[in-house]
């Protein structure tokens, strides 16, 4: 069976279908016009350099289509890249859907949304209750189908509502282990922190940011949305207040953009869950087309590292 393209190593030769996720235009030393693109299937997505493009080629690899491609996987600076040999578009003919290359989280969306709402079912303080469950319901389309980021990690469809549930299961984990956390606070905070994402991104495909997102971004987004949803079911209480303020510090320090740092025992437990699944799903995806006894390609959000693959590991899956 033919490996998809999260799965060629370096020195393969493609001849597949791919979805050119993004196209953007750049100019080489010698002053000629190329094309980077990110190209995705199913199982994952690679950047791509399409050379001394004409405008006929600017206009006409773009993101969002499917075309065919033949190239060879080469090594830049330690990460792969697809170095093409042809490239055309699709047509009828070749009998090809663009949902069939995006990506997807590897759980169905509506099980996702039963799995959340048994979550906020079992929250006993009812501020805390209604104003996630407001929430969730009036995002719930976006949510089960927008990436958790443009990039880096969990950015491909139902990606954020994948983030959240593998951060419940793991938030209810540690509440099982030290009982002293308030676990209607840490799963309200879960479903809540990166909800903004629904207006701060584009959509499912090639998402990219928003106006809103870029001039405020989700924490400023979500923070008024909770805020507004306190105000239309008439709730009071300092259940509001710390609700905010998990959301303001869930990214952990200032340089990372938490407007607050988290001074309440929740708000650090939600910064860590959320900080160990993302970077989970950064190692997983990366190591899973790595050989045993072989290194990844460098992980940039993770300090730029190369991970190895220890030797008894099983060998990866042959999609």
């Amino acid at each position: 069976m033919k490996k998809g393209i999260n799965f060629l190593q370096v020195g393969d030769q493609v001849d597949h279908y791919l979805l050119i996720k993004s196209a953007k235009k750049g100019i080489a030393s010698n002053g000629k016009p190329f094309l980077t693109l990110q190209m995705s299937d199913k199982t994952g997505e690679i950047e791509a350099k399409l050379w001394a493009i004409s405008p006929e080629d600017e206009a006409t690899f773009k993101s969002s289509i499917v075309v065919h491609t033949e190239g060879e996987i080469q090594d830049f600076r330690g990460m792969r890249q697809l170095k093409i040999k042809a490239i055309r578009p699709t047509t009828s003919m070749d009998q090809v859907s663009m949902r069939d290359f995006m990506p997807s989280a590897p759980r169905d969306p509506a099980e996702m949304v039963e799995q959340i709402t048994q979550y906020i079912f079992e929250m006993k303080n009812p501020k805390i209750q209604r104003i996630t469950r407001h929430l969730f319901k009036k995002h719930q389309k976006a949510f089960t189908e927008y990436p958790a980021a443009t990039k880096n990690h969990h950015e491909f469809v139902s990606g954020l509502a994948y983030h959240v549930v593998c951060m419940l299961d793991l938030s209810k984990s540690i509440a099982a282990l030290y009982p002293s956390l308030d676990k209607d606070l840490l799963y309200a905070g879960v479903i809540l922190h990166d909800l903004g994402k629904v207006k701060e991104l584009s959509g499912p495909l090639d998402a990219q940011y928003t106006i809103e997102g870029k001039l405020l971004g989700h924490i400023s987004i979500m923070v008024t949305e909770v805020e507004e949803a306190a105000n239309e079911l008439d709730i009071q209480g300092e259940e509001v207040l710390v609700l905010k303020h998990l959301i303001l510090s869930h990214h952990g320090k200032e340089e990372w953009g938490s407007p607050k740092r988290p001074i309440i025992k929740e708000a650090e437990m939600l910064h860590m869950i959320d900080n160990i699944d993302a970077k989970m799903n950064m190692m997983d995806r990366t190591l899973e087309r790595v050989m045993p006894g072989e290194f990844s390609e460098r992980i940039f959000p993770m300090e730029n590292r190369s991970f190895y693959k220890p030797s008894f590991h099983d060998d990866p899956l042959d999609i």
